[in-house]
């Protein structure tokens, strides 16, 4: 895909993760998240024929640390065809080292990607969940953000 995308290409690929996959919405904070870790630490840009592949890779990790019932890298494979077992895992240890293996998500962290996507919601007329994260949530979000 050398082409950009525009904004119902990449909705439509989000979506099928995110319906295929079962994932969460505090899956997709913690996504982006990964996303902005990645475009500070790694030093890369998201372009036209790289925007699926680091967009799966900030799924992939936020799944594993986020869900309860993680899709494995297998599940990914049967969810996009034209990939291996062998490719995602090769694109979780990229995604790991580009991230310098900082998956940690402090509960403040969060806190800011969730208020600051409400604002956004807000100014455009969208939906967008009502409750914030509760304690109960921040703590298993840190706690299992420090493996």
């Amino acid at each position: 895909n050398k082409y950009n995308p525009d904004h119902r290409q990449i909705y439509k690929f989000i979506r099928t993760l995110f319906n295929a996959a079962q994932l969460t919405a505090e899956c997709a904070i913690i996504t982006l998240v990964y996303l902005e870790r990645l475009l500070t630490y790694g030093e890369i840009d998201i372009c036209p024929g790289s925007w699926k592949r680091i967009t799966l890779g900030a799924f992939l990790l936020a799944s594993k640390v986020w869900d309860d019932q993680a899709v494995w890298n297998v599940d990914y494979c049967q969810i996009l065809k034209d990939l291996t077992v062998e490719d995602m895992n090769e694109l979780e240890r990229q995604f790991l080292e580009l991230l310098q293996f900082n998956i940690n998500v402090p509960s403040s962290v969060y806190a800011k990607y969730f208020f600051d996507l409400r604002t956004l919601a807000e100014a455009n007329d969208l939906s967008y969940p009502a409750e914030p994260l509760s304690k109960e949530r921040a703590q298993k979000l840190e706690a299992m953000s420090r493996f």
